[in-house]
């Protein structure tokens, strides 16, 4: 099972790194650095379902558990990399990017070849979550399965919600220029990230079976999800964007709301 493992992983590997070199040269043509995402999201969704489908040593074709992680891999993929491309194709550049072109300079391209190069391994290492819960050779769906279905189920419901709370907001024309601190949002100030990371948590879920402790590597998908996240290419430059477009309407919002996990917004005075 190992050695079958560590071959999909190289293979996605390569798949993604093709992938995300022809979303450089998208980008590059288009002008708008958001289609990064765009490709990340449906090659990822593409490469891991199809990893998660192949047959099982000795059978001949995917079990009832291949075929419902390579589901639930395809639903995050289409729902997330949907409601990025509608949003890269009818509005201004995304504004992590906006910032990186901005401070990055003449460098900007060769910059993102390599962002973009780096999102292959990661993917590579998240596809390792997905198919140790794609090939748990436990006969029949149990009740690990799903919960692992509701876990993914009610993060994308979640992360819908909460990209339609500011995606309502933003089209109000009185909300110009402020800070959404509504709903979700005024409990989290990246709910759409959190929604994202708890996704991940599905497949460690699905994965785990006691007598196996290599299955304890499925950890790898959410804790690096949360990474990448909380701490790289999702919050720091998100917020920095933020700080400088809304100033200290975003400072308060800051000091009121938590960054990621949810909490009651603090009372401060104006």
């Amino acid at each position: 099972m190992i050695a079958s493992m560590i071959v999909l992983v190289i293979a996605v590997l390569a798949a993604m790194a093709v992938v995300m070199t022809v979303g450089w040269l998208v980008q590059r043509a288009a002008g708008d650095a958001g289609w990064v995402d765009v490709f990340w999201t449906y090659g990822t969704g593409a490469t891991c379902a199809v990893a998660a489908l192949v047959p099982l040593a000795g059978g001949s074709v995917p079990g009832p558990r291949q075929l419902m992680v390579a589901g639930l891999v395809l639903v995050w993929s289409v729902r997330l990399g949907t409601y990025v491309a509608v949003r890269v194709a009818g509005g201004p550049e995304d504004a992590r990017y906006a910032g990186f072109r901005r401070d990055w300079g003449r460098g900007f391209q060769a910059r993102m070849f390599g962002v973009m190069l780096i999102q292959a391994p990661a993917t590579a290492a998240l596809s390792i979550s997905i198919l140790l819960a794609a090939r748990n050779p436990t006969p029949g769906l149990g009740l690990a399965d799903l919960t692992g279905l509701a876990i993914l189920v009610g993060a994308i419901v979640g992360e819908s919600v909460a990209d339609g709370q500011m995606k309502r907001f933003k089209a109000d024309p009185a909300h110009k220029g402020q800070v959404c601190d509504q709903g979700l949002w005024a409990w989290s100030r990246h709910p759409n990230y959190l929604f994202e990371f708890l996704g991940w948590l599905a497949y460690p879920v699905i994965a785990f079976r006691p007598a196996d402790p290599w299955t304890l590597l499925a950890l790898i998908g959410p804790a690096l999800m949360f990474a990448i996240l909380r701490f790289g290419t999702g919050v720091p430059p998100l917020e920095a964007a933020m700080l400088q477009s809304r100033g200290d309407a975003y400072r308060r919002y800051q000091a009121r709301v938590s960054p990621f996990l949810p909490r009651p917004p603090k009372d401060i005075p104006a």
